[in-house]
This record gives C-alpha cells, structure tokens and sequence, in this order.
C-alpha cells in the first residue's frame, strides 16, 4: 500500500470513531481529538441507555427512505455499508445484536456500555490516539494537507455531530461550505393546561397522529408524558415536519386517531357490535379496543360519557360522539421537549457540498464528513446511528 497518512479525526461520537477505526485499520497514523472530557456520549445515552445500534432493514433502498433529509445520498451509500454491515463488523468483535418486535435492534446485553467498549478496544487495537478536552477551533489548507490547529495532517474528518445553532458551523461555513440552518428533530409535544398529562406514563399502541393543516401524519405507539405527547409516532412525525413545525414557532394543532382505524364506518361497527355482546355491562369496564384501562376512562370521560353507563343505555348520539373523540381529538400544541443528551438536528453542511461516494468535500478536497454535522437525519429507531456507522466507515476507508 501507499505510504501512512496522519488522519485527524474531529469528533468523538459514533460516527469520529468508526471514521477513526477505519482509517486506523488501513494502517493510517489516526488522532480523534474530541472537546468533552468523554467520549461516546449519545451512545451511553441512547435507547435508554441500551443503544438502539440499528435497524432491521436490510435493503439500501428501503432503509434511506426513513430519511427525512439525505434519502438519495444515502441510498448510494448504503451500497457501500448498511444494517448487514454493521451486524457482521460488531459480530466480528464478539458483539451480538438482537432484533425486537419493532425493527430496533440492540445488544443482547441491552446495555450501551457493550457498544462503547467494543469501540474503545477496537481504536485500540487499530492505535488511534485519542485526544481529550481538545476542541478544534480552526482548520487551514495547506499544501497536501491540513493544518488542524497548528498541527499538519494529511487528511481531516469532521465528525462533530449536530450544532444546535448556526454559529457552532461557522467554521466549517468559512472554507466554503454552505449550511442548512440548524432546528431540532425528534422531538416532544407540549400541551400546556391540558388534563392528558394526567396520564403520564400511559402508551396507546397503534395511534394515527396528524398535524392539522398539512400532509404531515405518522402512525405507531404514542406515549404520554407530564409534557404532553411522545413515542415513536410523535417523534417520526417531528422529524419528517422539523423545518415546518419550526417556522411555526411549534405551535399547531395535533390531531389524534387513538385507534389506528381510519374507517368511521368499521369503528361504529365495533362499537355496535359492544352494545351487542356486553349491553348489561358498564361501559368504563368494557373496551372494545386495545387500549389501556386508564386511558379508556379518559377517553369516555372526554366524550361525556360516564363510564357506570351500560352500553345497552349508550344512546346514538353519545355513540357518535365517542367515535370523533377516538378518531378525531385534537389538542393545541405550544412549545416542545427535546432531550439535550439525544439531541439531532435537522440541518449542517448542504449535502450537494460533499461527494456521498467518498464522503469528501467537494468544496475544500482532503476534507472529509461524517454524521450528523451533515445535512442529513433519520427517524427514531436505529437510524441515526445507522447512517453514522456508514457515514464514518466511508470516511474512514477513503480518507
């Protein structure tokens, strides 16, 4: 092979440490510099601390459509290492993954700490030098190479994650990359005032959630928080609207079909077919849905229905009133709720600003991209990580 490049990886993350791993690997001299006292911290933290690793999608095509920003790219790149990929690289390292009812796949361990030490021993084993409390404040082309504040390297990977504002890309904008302004994905539902909130904790399975006055609607279990709304529904449906939900300052209407059944008609039938088989029963302990108890007593309570009422004395109006609470109910949203640990941008470096063959810029060349300091996202569920271990690994290999 040619002769060893010094590599300087910028960022700690996921993506920093496959780049550095990979590039490490070739037989590359490789230095992640991260500016925090750890590394790995969003993979510490993530899926509740078990690592949501990726997801069980194997097709390149399918799995870059939960992408709402960078599909195409991806796509492309995926060809190059995707969810196969990645199981076999961390099944090589003795690392087992295991795929839920969902599609989420985690460590057997259900422990994120089993990722992080996969990757230390790994940057290890290949000799990265990983440098701590290091923030890189200014990057500058030089003959061949860069210099990565002082010091000369012949490549340079950029892996610094999402910036919450503008400002935190400033100096990648300096040398010639465009930007997409930064707002927040994956994100909460606040309602303010409303007596939902009393249900915290409570999941309905399988709700179709809408925002009033655009195409924008997701379906999947909803969770209820002393917030407002959350779940994976929620949170799919924040990441495909972040720009639009942000230009309206977050406040809009959601409406909500708790029972996933988009036919008013077959939901009537349901509820005929209760009156039928339980008419002497109270209706508070007759659901004919899969939804928790406590939530079919809000529900009831919502419609105006008390729930002592048999459902042979459930009249038709009252009937017609709890079918638009189940399909129809609508709350006012002020505001959101993203966890700072978790947190993914929508926005960072234009994607038509770096070649997703190699992941190089095609504005500054000897400088490469990884993760989320691209313009590029996924939904909740593996994805995010997912596009890092691509993004880095491509990085890495061709840095």
């Amino acid at each position: 092979m040619n002769s060893p490049l010094h590599v300087a990886v910028i960022g700690g993350g996921a993506a920093g440490f496959f780049a550095a791993i990979t590039a490490a690997s070739g037989g590359h001299r490789v230095t992640l510099f991260e500016r925090s006292n750890k590394v790995l911290a969003k993979v510490k933290v993530s899926g509740g601390g078990r690592c949501n690793v990726t997801h069980a999608c194997s097709s390149p095509s399918a799995l870059s459509k939960h992408y709402p920003r960078g599909e195409k790219q991806l796509r492309k790149a995926f060809g190059r290492f995707a969810v196969n990929d990645t199981v076999a690289w961390f099944g090589e390292r003795g690392v087992e993954l295991k795929t839920e009812d969902d599609g989420r796949m985690f460590p057997v361990t259900d422990s994120s700490q089993t990722i992080i030490d996969c990757l230390e021993a790994a940057a290890r084993e290949a000799g990265v030098r990983v440098v701590l409390q290091r923030p890189v404040a200014a990057l500058e082309p030089v003959e061949g190479g860069w210099h990565v504040d002082g010091a000369r390297f012949d490549r340079v990977v950029v892996a610094t994650g999402g910036s919450p504002k503008r400002e935190g890309l400033a100096w990648l904008e300096r040398l010639g990359h465009g930007l997409a302004d930064p707002v927040p994905s994956l994100f909460t539902f606040n309602l303010p005032g409303e007596g939902i909130r009393r249900l915290m904790g409570v999941v309905v399975p399988s709700a179709i959630v809408r925002i009033q006055g655009t195409k924008l609607q997701e379906q999947g279990p909803v969770l209820v928080t002393h917030w407002g709304l959350s779940g994976p529904a929620v949170l799919k449906l924040s990441a495909w609207g972040a720009r639009e939900l942000a230009d309206r300052g977050y406040a809009f209407t959601v409406q909500v079909n708790w029972v996933g059944e988009r036919n008013e008609e077959a939901v009537q039938a349901t509820l005929q077919g209760a009156a039928a088989e339980h008419a002497r029963k109270q209706v508070g302990n007759a659901c004919p849905f899969e939804l928790p108890r406590k939530f079919w007593a809000y529900v009831l309570e919502r419609a105006g229905i008390e729930g002592e009422r048999t459902w042979a004395d459930l009249a038709r109006k009252q009937r017609n009133k709890l079918v638009d609470t189940l399909l129809n109910d609508a709350y006012p949203v002020r505001g959101k709720t993203t966890f700072k640990e978790e947190f993914v941008t929508c926005g960072g470096v234009l994607r038509s600003d770096v070649d997703f063959a190699t992941m190089q810029s095609r504005v500054a060349p000897g400088l490469y991209f990884a993760g989320e300091v691209l313009d590029i996202d996924g939904v909740t569920g593996g994805f995010n990580f997912q596009a890092a271990w691509t993004t880095g690994f491509i990085a890495g290999q061709l840095a």
